[in-house]
């Protein structure tokens, strides 16, 4: 369910930035005039083929759909999308946002970026999250600089969703999903190169900037990827400001050698850092500091049998600062009277090795991988007595966890006839961790797991439909990660055991004639669920604690598109997800509600526009005072329905445009899984923080 623009894009701000200050009128009446260009060109195009249209919408002629409103499922249990096309709401400034759009995600929320994604009401590492093969683990304790936060999305060419435990080919723990961002490997046949730039205005002085270009030829190539993103606050849909500012910049610098069209050797160094403003806490990110590294190896068409062999190593390193001060004023009670800062770092080592095998109708992929992670942290100082703070990069950092993983994994294809495939998969890992902290009831401990994972999954093509049914069982092991052990109370370390979730994914995907439709489905028990409890005591002091308990779970998404004619098409989607504690016989926190999504696209010649109608329900399924290590359930929510418009227009080959508004009507309305506002900025402690109201943003996209 899309409506799409290729390449990166181009946004263009009016700021204060430039001394240039135009009233919010100004601005909506210049939106309104792009939106009206539209609209005319709309009254004056003359009709298209249908069929040129739908198969050529790459071609000069022809512009793609503009702005992804929502991403269907391609084949079974995966969605792929590419990350550089803008989307509706707002383009998205971290990897949380953009997942959004994909049926059956939704986010924990505290401020305007950097949200935690969930899937199905699953969150943390129950989501592998990797970019380009690696992964990027957050260092604050309450996940505020949570893995999302890290990728930008507009850096990577693919973004591809697998739900459920139905692959073990990138690590461990990937109950809910497995969430790839990937870069393709530059292809040049002759010495050449191409520059791809976007910008981005919108209300609330959001700019975004981009720019990804690259130059080589056929023994290699070297790519340039940055970008910058900032925001003021925004305002919801009652006029009250958000403490909710951001403004954060990322880069990458590739090295690409291909000495033959079947290898190539890649280098990825970069870095990146930023600010944030967080309403549903008590610090703000004041640093999120990023230092990557990592090496790429493929090799191609090695033999009959033996097809590919493919290695990654990397190294990514996380500093974060989170303070009270830098970008607020100290609350003056309670535990944030004074200034106070806590910086936290954390470094990752990990590496992969797989080789793919094909013989008959057999596919084979096969390998081991290995991950090592450090935690470190330190604190500022405040002297009561002079009123005077000490940095923290005053003081030496100190130790207080380190994890291993080491894991042996295979995934078998084999086509039983020209309609059915089974596919199969099973892995086993070494999962370790020490507690590095001089004070605790498990300081100097180290626990270790031996944990499988394994899955098998029938497809077959029907003959009586243009259609593909699926239905698979898997199973995995998850080992408890650093929030669940280190943020979880005192006997976390020791207690806490392994998740172990088995789940039977099935569902259908059909396509013929203009009708496109999907469904997917699962239901599935997790036993030793690692669930936290919120307390608070009687001097106001809130503390939690990790717990396993037995859960079942179950929902699904499914969505259709349907062309009403060559120039109108419709699509709609709808997810749910259910969850329940079956050993308190409770419901399972952090489930977000039903929502379904429904939009009209119109294209024409070199312009298109489109409106989308989202639709949330209420959430009276709740576990007051449970949740995970960012949020909790404190409250049913109400719902709400929110509609958006967008429009573009192609200028030619090298220029794109497009603008939206989100929130139309400025309706004041928060999301279930938003966090709870914090009382030192204005708003209560029960209070959920509210999205942004009346939203304008236009982008322009230039390729060279």
């Amino acid at each position: 369910m899309s409506s799409i623009t290729h390449g990166c894009t181009a946004r263009v701000r009016l700021s204060e930035r430039f001394s240039i200050q135009p009233s919010r009128l100004r601005w909506q009446f210049a939106h309104a005039a792009l939106l009206g260009m539209f609209a005319s060109n709309a009254l004056a195009a003359e009709p298209v083929d249908h069929s040129e249209h739908v198969h050529h919408a790459d071609s000069a002629e022809q512009l793609a759909p503009m702005v992804i409103t929502g991403v269907a499922q391609q084949s079974p249990l995966t969605v792929t999308t590419d990350p550089k096309i803008p989307r509706q709401p707002v383009p998205a400034s971290d990897a949380g946002d953009y997942l959004q759009t994909i049926p059956g995600f939704s986010a924990v929320r505290g401020g305007g970026s950097n949200s935690d994604p969930v899937f199905r009401g699953m969150f943390g590492s129950r989501l592998k999250l990797l970019a380009n093969g690696a992964e990027m683990l957050g260092a604050c304790p309450s996940r505020m600089d949570s893995p999302s936060s890290y990728i930008t999305p507009e850096n990577y060419d693919a973004l591809t969703v697998i739900k459920g435990p139905q692959t073990v080919l990138w690590g461990p723990g990937n109950s809910a999903a497995t969430i790839l961002f990937e870069r393709d490997p530059e292809d040049f046949s002759e010495l050449g190169g191409r520059v791809d730039a976007s910008f981005l205005v919108g209300s609330d002085g959001r700019f975004d900037r981009n720019i990804d270009a690259a130059a080589g030829g056929e023994q290699g190539y070297i790519r340039l990827l940055a970008n910058r993103s900032d925001s003021d606050d925004y305002q919801d849909g009652n006029g009250d400001d958000v403490h909710s500012r951001w403004d954060k910049w990322s880069t990458d610098l590739v090295l690409g050698w291909t000495p033959d069209e079947d290898t190539l050797l890649e280098l990825t160094v970069g870095r990146g850092d930023g600010e944030a403003r967080y309403a549903g806490r008590g610090m703000d990110g004041s640093q999120f500091e990023r230092e990557s590294i990592a090496l790429r190896f493929e090799q191609d068409n090695i033999g009959e049998v033996l097809q590919k062999i493919e290695a990654r190593v990397y190294y990514n390193y996380a500093d974060h600062v989170m303070d009270n001060y830098s970008l607020r004023t100290p609350s003056g009670m309670g535990m944030m009277a004074n200034p106070m800062a806590s910086n936290v770092d954390r470094r990752t080592l990990g590496g992969r090795l797989a080789a793919t095998w094909q013989w008959s109708d057999y596919e084979l992929v096969a390998g081991v991988d290995a991950q090592r992670n450090e935690h470190r942290k330190r604190n500022s100082s405040f002297n009561m007595m002079t009123g005077t703070l000490t940095e923290h990069d005053r003081f030496a950092w100190t130790k207080d966890a380190d994890f291993h993983n080491y894991g042996l994994f295979g995934e078998l294809t084999r086509d039983l006839d020209d309609n059915s495939r089974v596919i199969g998969g099973a892995r086993l890992d070494h999962a370790a961790a020490k507690d590095y902290r001089s004070t605790g009831a498990s300081a100097g401990d180290s626990r270790s797991d031996n944990l499988s994972s394994g899955f098998l999954r029938y497809e077959h093509d029907l003959q009586s439909l243009p259609a593909t049914a699926y239905i698979g069982l898997g199973h995995t092991q998850r080992f408890p990660d650093y929030w669940e052990l280190f943020s979880g109370g005192a006997d976390a370390f020791a207690n806490v055991q392994p998740e172990k979730t088995t789940q039977l994914d099935f569902g259908m995907q059909y396509s013929q004639g203009p009708l496109e439709a999907w469904a997917s489905a699962y239901v599935g028990q997790v036993r030793d669920y690692i669930l936290f409890s919120y307390q608070t005591s009687m001097m106001g002091m809130s503390s939690s604690s990790a717990e396993n308990i037995d859960g079942r779970i179950a929902g699904g998404e499914l969505g259709a598109s349907y062309r009403l004619n060559p120039n109108w098409k419709s699509d709609a989607s709808l997810a749910y997800a259910w969850g329940k504690n079956s050993s308190d016989g409770e419901a399972l926190p952090q489930m977000p509600p039903l929502e379904g999504r429904l939009g009209l696209t119109y294209e024409q010649g070199d312009w298109s526009a489109a409106g989308l109608w989202r639709v949330v329900a209420a959430q009276n399924r709740v576990a007051e005072g449970k949740g995970n290590v960012t949020s909790k359930d404190f409250d049913e929510s109400s719902g709400f329905g929110v509609f958006s418009l967008n429009g573009a227009y192609r200028v030619n080959q090298n220029f794109k445009l497009s603008t939206g508004i989100d929130n139309l009507f400025d309706k004041a309305y928060s999301e279930h899984l938003n966090q709870a506002g914090n009382a030192g900025i204005g708003l209560s402690a029960d209070e959920r923080i509210n999205e942004p109201g009346r939203t304008y943003w236009a982008r322009v996209d230039m390729s060279f």
